[in-house]
């Protein structure tokens, strides 16, 4: 088990020097079970790598520490797992890295494009509290339960618009 410690931000906009020619993989993610709001087991598709996952919070529900347990999966565990029901969710992963800090931006696509969250890990929790975010980011929405990947999954960009809203967000669409 490992622990995760990580904030999530709406994007206000790219970064200037963003480029779709940077670093990135095309994720895919399976949440199960289907019938749940909030999945917390995960089967992704990382590129070339296959992986299952499950989060939850350390205590209560803070989202920005949880412990994660990941099981890496070859192929052909992931083809089969992905015959299950569950609902699914396809981003583009971007590696972008300003200042030191690596800064995961992730662009949705199908009936969720248009939403880009940035997702940024630290080492600890110090060093989380210590994290000043750049001025391309919107909001901090770590707390927010309609951007957890197992909310997200089987949604469109209108089932959150309400609460993309409240944070004045405008689609973002390269």
């Amino acid at each position: 088990m490992q622990q995760e410690f990580e904030l999530t931000y709406l994007a206000k906009n790219l970064p200037n020097n963003f480029s779709p020619d940077i670093k990135s993989k095309e994720i895919l993610d399976i949440y199960l079970p289907a019938s749940s709001d909030h999945a917390k087991l995960r089967v992704r598709k990382r590129g070339d790598s296959y992986e299952i996952t499950k989060k939850e919070p350390v205590s209560g529900t803070d989202s920005s520490h949880q412990n994660e347990n990941t099981i890496p999966l070859i192929e052909e565990e992931f083809n089969e797992l992905a015959t299950l029901q569950g609902k699914r969710v396809r981003k583009i992963r971007y590696y972008y890295e300003e200042n030191g800090v690596m800064y995961e931006i992730d662009m949705f696509q199908d009936l969720l494009r248009g939403l880009v969250l940035v997702d940024v890990e630290f080492n600890s929790n110090e060093d989380k509290a210590k994290f000043i975010p750049p001025e391309w980011v919107l909001a901090d929405v770590t707390q927010e339960k309609f951007v957890a990947g197992g909310v997200l999954c089987g949604k469109s960009y209108a089932d959150i618009e309400s609460y993309l809203n409240q944070y004045n967000y405008s689609k973002i669409i390269i």
